[in-house]
């Protein structure tokens, strides 16, 4: 019977499916960004010190989506192979790709937690922090980083059962800790008086529970493909396929971290704290906005990639377009809704007027550019699903690393803190040109060899 549920993905009605796998996905990518924004938001209405704690806690953020992307790569990278050997019948290789996936997080959490607990300090100096917000950064990593094995699982882990098409298991997973991280949050923060230590100790205990909880199912025999200690190790030949695929998603959250550290030292320089305390805001609306449209992108995935192996191109074609309709329509209503109403926004985070104010200001231009964001993650994650990892590399490398970080360092040299906040829309609107004309090229090709 268990075994129906991931053959619907080549013959069940396409719209209803897709919904069916899009919405539970979105929710999961909407909840698990909760519990950094959650975070922001009792923290920057902590009394007296919420705007520098809410900057140092907002500069912390570079090492979290590093922490992230190492998940993606596992996760991301593993589970469309497995998708496509689901497709294909080959379950013994899928649970192969699956325990090579688990031996990989685990190896990624253990140096990851060392380095950074080692090096933080010049680390958050590096992105931007000064003598005033280091401290309120340096509490929040430090028990954040206690916790990083958690984070590995429950969200490198999570893609394998969304990938089965069991998206409203790996949506509960997620929502476990989202709840468990609200109802701790104030308890913590001024109930225990702990402060951005309780924010980041909510935080580490709600994905300890996720992790937890994916672990149980995939281990269960509800999943598909198990969890089996006998596969549990570091496999040359599938770790090679796992990169090629991984590295994509990879790129495109670590080099958000690299793109943060740009802006906030830019901001730091030629503005100061409050100019930094803007992009906290302004990286969690982002949040807010893609997120869920990647979230769209990622619960179609499993769809492109078993039909692809199933030799289905017709419903390659048609998940597509349906997605890059749905997808666009969602950037275009929230990402309106931060240039005409950046207040509705900003007043979530702090109570400090000055600096709603200041985000406000700078909040339209710097959202601009995200309003056809849609275009671009629709088609990054069809390269990615059909196994196309160079083309989607290409995408993910453009926009913030060929682009906006050079933008972001040039640009205010001309305009001073202004054009720090204009490189975003600049490199928006040419990497989702550059990417529409690439996918025109090469798409019929990909959608043939599904064939």
């Amino acid at each position: 019977m268990e075994q129906n549920k991931e053959e619907r993905l080549g013959t069940a009605p396409l719209g209803r499916l897709m919904a069916g796998m899009a919405l539970p996905a979105v929710a999961a990518q909407v909840i698990n960004v909760l519990y950094n924004i959650v975070d922001r938001i009792y923290i920057g209405h902590i009394a007296e010190y919420g705007e520098l704690a809410l900057t140092g806690v907002g500069l912390t953020a570079p090492i979290l989506m590093v922490i992230s992307a190492f998940s993606a790569f596992a996760g991301m990278g593993g589970a469309p192979q497995a998708s496509i050997q689901l497709g294909k019948k080959n379950y013994e290789q899928a649970e192969r790709i699956l325990g090579s996936s688990i031996a990989m997080l685990l190896a990624f959490s253990v140096t990851l937690t060392v380095l950074f607990q080692v090096f933080k300090l010049p680390i958050l100096y590096l992105f931007g922090a000064s003598d005033n917000t280091i401290p309120y950064a340096e509490q929040y990593i430090t028990i954040y980083l206690s916790g990083t094995v958690f984070v590995q699982l429950a969200l490198g882990l999570n893609t394998y059962i969304s990938g089965q098409g069991n998206a409203k298991v790996a949506m509960l997973s997620v929502l476990l800790g989202a709840v468990t991280n609200i109802i701790l949050d104030p308890i913590l923060i001024f109930g225990f008086g702990m402060g951005v230590r309780g924010a980041a100790l909510a935080t580490i205990i709600s994905q300890a529970l996720s992790a937890v909880w994916v672990i149980h199912f995939l281990a269960s025999s509800k999943s598909v493909i198990r969890i089996r200690r006998k596969y549990i190790r570091l496999d040359k030949k599938i770790i090679a396929k796992i990169a090629a695929l991984g590295v994509s998603p990879f790129i495109m959250q670590s080099t958000e971290s690299l793109v943060m550290i740009t802006l906030n030292s830019g901001l730091q320089k030629y503005g100061g704290d409050l100019y930094v305390g803007t992009m906290s805001i302004m990286s969690s609306v982002m949040q807010l906005i893609v997120v869920p449209v990647q979230g769209i992108s990622q619960g179609v995935q499993p769809i492109m990639s078993y039909n692809y192996g199933a030799g289905k191109p017709e419903r390659v074609r048609a998940a597509f377009f349906r997605m890059v309709f749905v997808s666009l329509a969602g950037t275009l209503l929230f990402g309106g809704i931060a240039v005409l109403r950046p207040q509705l926004y900003a007043g979530l985070f702090s109570s400090n007027g000055e600096l709603v104010a200041l985000a406000c200001k700078h909040m339209p231009v710097y959202f601009l550019g995200i309003t056809i964001f849609g275009i671009q993650t629709s088609c990054q994650f069809t390269f990615l699903a059909l196994g196309q990892a160079k083309v989607s590399l290409i995408i993910a490398l453009l926009r913030k690393v060929i682009l906006l970080i050079p933008l972001a360092i040039l640009l205010p040299m001309f305009m001073g803190v202004e054009g720090i906040y204009l490189a975003e829309p600049a490199a928006d609107f040419t990497s989702v040109a550059v990417t529409m004309i690439l996918f025109f090229f090469t798409s019929r090709k990909f959608f043939r060899r599904a064939s």
